[in-house]
């Protein structure tokens, strides 16, 4: 590996763009690592983003710590891909251990991103792009400029769509597609749904919004009439009693709270919803019920056990998903020096019922002491 370190002592500077590797040995674990430079508190840092099946990690190293990090990784993968200003390589490693450096001109020549956290961005809907959506939504300004106030929830939009844009080949097309937003409140998100999917993708969709705010939803309806979107619609209504459609294709739920995402959750298995996309919020449920000999030293910290729960709770979520058939992540939805940090759901559906899931979830709930909301609706769906 010594070719590889003097290379990335010699890329790992000002000019490097971003590195990504690719291909691993073993089909379980880390899957994929992207590199990064960010420049915070006048230092150089490099953020590391690795990917399982089911999470993304981030981590800002120091140089050498990145160098120390990236060449254990390469005892693991098989592929390096890495961007300059200058140059582009391609770091290839065979299973004897042989590693081969390919190298090319970056004809571009131009910096991909600048090394900030504040960077310019390459962002789905794009600042000078005019969206009339996000000009009467107040994020944008008729010429297509961002209100700065406002800039975390233009990223926060766009952050969404990249989820989104993830898994559009689970999205079938020549068809009509139904997707439902539960708990759409103004619908910054819903709106930019339709709006990706129908006027940047060409997908045939119908969109229905759902929330209990009547004057919300009023607003909601004359500004989709206006934009000409004739398949997005709003309705009055709650999420546990809402049997509008036999069969869904989408189902999004952002901060329903509490066990509003479990009715939610319950209503997309029971659809056999191909994607489920869920923001939790408020999961008060199970620390009132969670209890642990083991664990009480820890648990009479109120706050502590508040945190616990909820992470308890969207942790069986994603086992009940899982459980159900569904391939699932649990992943960061805005960044942490912005907004305080969500937690997203997104469940892809896969085949058949997971039985190992199954079984977490027996042994997790049984040692807590949990009997989630999901897990009772999706009992009584199955009686």
């Amino acid at each position: 590996m010594d070719e590889i370190k003097i290379l990335l002592e010699q890329i790992l500077n000002t000019q490097f763009i971003q590195a990504v590797i690719s291909n691993p040995r073993l089909k379980e674990g880390v899957l994929k690592i992207k590199v990064r430079p960010v420049q915070m508190k006048d230092q150089l840092f490099y953020q590391l983003e690795s990917f399982t099946k089911t999470q993304a990690f981030h981590e800002n190293l120091k140089k050498q710590e990145t160098i120390e990090k990236l060449l254990k990784y390469m005892g693991e993968f098989r592929q390096l891909q890495i961007a300059t200003e200058q140059e582009n390589y391609t770091v290839l490693v065979s299973k004897k251990g042989k590693v081969t450096i390919q190298k090319k001109k970056n004809k571009d020549g131009k910096k991909a991103t600048e090394m900030t956290h504040n960077r310019t961005k390459k962002y789905i809907l794009q600042e000078g792009m005019q969206v009339p959506f996000l000009q009467d939504l107040g994020v944008m300004t008729s010429e297509g400029k961002i209100v700065r106030s406002r800039f975390d929830k233009f990223r926060q939009i766009n952050r969404f769509l990249e989820f989104i844009e993830d898994i559009l080949p689970k999205l079938e097309k020549g068809r009509e597609l139904t997707i439902l937003d539960f708990g759409c409140g103004k619908s910054y998100l819903t709106f930019a749904v339709y709006y990706y999917l129908h006027e940047l993708k060409n997908y045939d969709i119908k969109v229905n919004g759902l929330d209990l705010k009547k004057e919300v939803i009023e607003h909601c309806n004359e500004l989709a009439e206006k934009y000409g979107y004739k398949k997005l619609s709003f309705l009055v209504g709650d999420i546990a009693d809402y049997e509008g459609v036999s069969q869904v294709d989408m189902v999004v739920t952002l901060h329903a709270c509490n066990t509003a995402t479990d009715y939610a959750l319950a209503k997309a298995i029971g659809w056999n919803a191909q994607v489920i996309l869920s923001v939790p919020c408020c999961q008060h449920e199970l620390n009132g019920q969670i209890y642990a000999e083991e664990l009480e030293p820890l648990m009479e910290y109120g706050l502590l056990k508040e945190r616990f729960a909820a992470l308890v709770t969207d942790g069986l979520r994603a086992k009940y998903l899982e459980a159900s058939g569904y391939e699932t992540q649990v992943l960061e939805f805005i960044d942490m020096e912005h907004t305080p940090k969500n937690i997203l759901l997104r469940a892809v559906k896969a085949g058949k019922k997971n039985k190992q899931a199954e079984a977490d979830i027996e042994t997790c709930t049984k040692f807590l002491h949990a009997h989630p909301t999901l897990g009772k609706l999706l009992e009584e769906g199955e009686n």
